[in-house]
């Protein structure tokens, strides 16, 4: 007797209604058309992992009675938490009205009315958003007044390191939500 197995999504593969769009889904929602790569989730787990050790140093301090030294420690370990977190949000997001590539420091929105064209070219990309460059593939979105967007993925950033599978898939996703929601120029 086989045992249906429930994914996380809550849809089980007895389901016959694969195709089927769930109820949930909602295109107006930004949503990352890739899940966050190995190297991203490593990273930002060994900075929860510090920020641990920080926040029992914080309690150490403060029950020691030195509470300006707590403060400093409390606002170091706070820092390390939300530099996780930001970490964990960094990429491309997609929804219906356009693309948003979040970065540490900031984060770009653009209509898909004003971006031209998508495409996957050879270039010098930096290596898991360090200096150091290496040849390498990335995504790239050319604006309507003719300006060239940051690029929006590469093959050697913290998602898709040695993952080039994913990478295509990704950049496919992200090519597809273009192309379904893009107006067309007549």
């Amino acid at each position: 007797m086989p045992l249906p197995f429930l994914t996380a999504d809550g849809v089980s593969d007895a389901d016959d209604d694969a195709d089927a769009v769930l109820a949930h889904v909602d295109h107006d929602r930004w949503r990352r058309p890739y899940r966050p790569g190995p190297w991203r989730v490593a990273i930002s787990a060994v900075l929860l992992l510090v920020s641990a050790f920080m926040l029992l140093a914080t309690m150490i301090i403060a029950f020691v009675g030195a509470w300006a030294g707590a403060a400093v420690c409390l606002v170091a370990a706070l820092s390390v938490v939300g530099s996780a977190l930001r970490m964990l949000q960094m990429g491309v997001w997609v929804s219906r009205a356009g693309l948003r590539r979040v970065g540490f420091f900031g984060t770009r929105s653009v209509a898909w009315s004003e971006i031209v064209e998508l495409r996957t070219v050879q270039q010098p990309v930096r290596l898991l958003g360090l200096p150091r460059t290496v040849q390498g593939q990335a995504l790239t979105a050319a604006a309507r007044d003719g300006a060239e967007l940051p690029v929006l993925l590469t093959d050697h950033n913290a998602d898709f390191l040695s993952r080039a599978e994913a990478f295509d898939r990704a950049a496919d996703t992200v090519g597809a939500w273009a192309d379904e929601y893009r107006p067309v120029a007549v």
